[in-house]
């Protein structure tokens, strides 16, 4: 009976306690609960400015780490970044772009290979250094074995000379993350601009030509990248300004945070921040040895590609008749484009190349150069290579001056922000193949209509957003556009089928569908007669031909000779190269 006794006390005391302990975990519960604020769990985030507190955050910030594998720093001691370490995204056609860190040191000169594990390797072609942190862009294109691995990774970028080879992964190993994708959403460049705003450029955001997110729904997030294994370290977060296609407006972070490097990326309401390539590279301060370029009046922008046998035509004339400075946004260029750029220069004239190889992106590089050159050019014309303004009152000239088009901005109000010009659009006009005169001489018979136009813009009228249409952009309010009786723009778009077809690879337009896709069949951007290959339509020597216009080409030949594309040291411009 007394054992029995014994065993009831046992339980009784165990049921006992387990209670004591079910009541003091509800009290804590009560007690934890009772010293949360219920307003802030139900508070809508705030849209005025402010400044985030360092954390941890714990998103997908850094989804292409370094493919180094990065050692944790003894307490005391300052880590060092390994050498060559690279970050890569799958652009179109299996082309992928590889980026060294910020402040890598590499040979340029060097034979690079992107290895994809141990499947496959391809060449790496250089393409430059990005305009805002200086990394330097490799392409290559990923095998076909690599391109039937479940998962596809950034590839390592070997870079090997006479003396040594240097590899984008530690030597100890370590996984390469999985590659970012171009077809995703993602921030891949940024900019600091006049006043000291942030650019930040980034696509699936607006996707939609013409619906624009409001900026209010987007904040800026400025983030220190962590090692392998850590968390990004969010330094601040702002609103941001302005929300238009591919380009935002972003306050600067405090100028405490950005002792060291910082990242930035954009996170919309409710949603993760986008993955990140683009680098915070804040003004340098102090005083500068190199004085700053003088203010020039006119300059011309434009985006390149295997262009380059065109360049000296374009540039010589537009230098002649009153363009002070060239910036040319090379989109990947195969060709001798850097010979071409060095020959000019060498010749007097001023031309600066900026590595832009995002595809399908040139209303953001438009945007980036309206920003960027607001310090350097007063007005700028956004014309492509194929493009030459001109007035037919010109052709009556023995000679060009630099006044003909100057005098077109200088003549108009204060208050006209953007000169627009009508095109003229010129055919193939008989010819089988590049003529040898130049495209000036070459192509003289065009269509009647002039449907398309492009403009001059005054730099500091363009809106905050730098919202364009490719060659035109809105602007501020108070400003105003003039169209231009004077001078026409002669588009040589049309051009004989062998270089005409080149176009069928891929359209940088960011909202204009590629020649290839059976889409907007309507569209005035897409070319009567013309199907979904590049197969040469039936009679296309003859095809864009109602007038026969020969005025430009009167002028270069009285004014260059014959081919002044070739004898570019009968019309040097040292004018220019200050």
């Amino acid at each position: 009976m007394q054992l029995h006794a014994r065993r009831r006390h046992a339980v009784a005391r165990r049921r006992l306690l387990i209670a004591a302990a079910a009541v003091a975990m509800s009290l804590a519960a009560v007690l934890c609960f009772s010293r949360v604020d219920p307003s802030g769990l139900l508070a809508a985030p705030a849209r005025a400015l402010q400044l985030v507190p360092p954390r941890r955050l714990h998103v997908r910030l850094g989804a292409v780490k370094g493919t180094t594998a990065t050692a944790t720093p003894a307490a005391g001691r300052k880590s060092r970044p390994p050498p060559l370490e690279t970050e890569a995204v799958l652009l179109p056609d299996w082309e992928v772009l590889v980026l060294l860190r910020p402040g890598a040191q590499d040979d340029a000169a060097g034979n690079a290979t992107c290895a994809f594990g141990r499947v496959a390797s391809s060449p790496a072609r250089a393409l430059g250094k990005l305009p805002a942190s200086g990394r330097r862009a490799y392409l290559c294109v990923v095998p076909v074995p690599a391109r039937r691995q479940r998962r596809l990774r950034a590839p390592r970028l070997v870079i090997s000379s006479s003396s040594s080879s240097k590899v984008s992964t530690a030597t100890s190993g370590g996984k390469s993350p999985e590659i970012l994708r171009w077809s995703s959403r993602l921030v891949y460049e940024s900019a600091v601009v006049h006043g000291g705003d942030v650019l930040v450029f980034a696509k699936g955001v607006n996707p939609r030509q013409g619906v624009n997110r409001a900026a209010s729904d987007i904040r800026c997030v400025y983030y220190r990248r962590a090692g392998t294994g850590g968390d990004d370290a969010v330094v601040a977060s702002l609103p941001a300004a302005t929300s238009a296609q591919q380009v935002f407006r972003c306050p600067p972070p405090p100028s405490t945070a950005a002792s060291q490097e910082l990242r930035v990326t954009l996170a919309v309401a409710g949603e993760e921040p986008l993955p990140s390539l683009a680098v915070y590279a804040p003004p340098r301060s102090g005083s500068s040895t190199t004085p700053a370029p003088e203010k020039k009046l006119i300059c011309a922008c434009t985006m390149v590609r295997d262009v380059a046998k065109f360049l000296p035509e374009w540039v010589v004339y537009h230098a002649a008749v009153g363009v002070d400075r060239f910036y040319l946004y090379d989109n990947g260029s195969e060709d001798d484009l850097a010979d071409q750029v060095h020959q000019l220069n060498s010749a007097g004239y001023n031309i600066s190349t900026v590595t832009w190889p995002w595809a399908k992106a040139q209303e953001a590089g438009f945007s980036h150069g309206a920003a960027v050159l607001r310090d350097s050019c007063e007005w700028v014309a956004f014309v492509d290579v194929d493009e030459f303004i001109f007035s037919p009152r010109w052709n009556q000239s023995d000679t060009p001056t630099e006044s003909m088009l100057r005098s077109i901005v200088s003549s108009v109000e204060p208050d006209v922000g953007r000169v627009s010009m009508r095109c003229a659009d010129f055919g193939p006009s008989g010819q089988t193949s590049n003529p040898k005169e130049g495209v000036t001489q070459g192509y003289t018979c065009r269509r009647r209509a002039e449907e398309r136009h492009k403009s001059l813009l005054r730099l500091d009228a363009a809106d905050d957003s730098l919202l364009n249409s490719i060659h035109h952009f809105t602007l501020r309010p108070g400003f105003r556009v003039e169209w231009s009786k004077r001078v026409r723009v002669n588009h040589y778009k049309y051009q004989a089928w062998e270089e005409f077809k080149v176009k069928f690879r891929r359209r940088v337009s960011t909202y204009v569908a590629d020649w290839t896709d059976p889409v907007n069949l309507q569209s005035k951007d897409r070319t009567p007669g013309l199907g979904f290959e590049a197969v040469e339509p039936v009679g296309w020597t003859h095809k864009f031909c109602e007038v026969n216009d020969t005025l430009l080409h009167d002028a270069t030949r009285r004014w260059f000779g014959v081919g002044f594309r070739n004898n570019l040291t009968t019309v040097g411009h040292s004018s220019s190269s200050s």
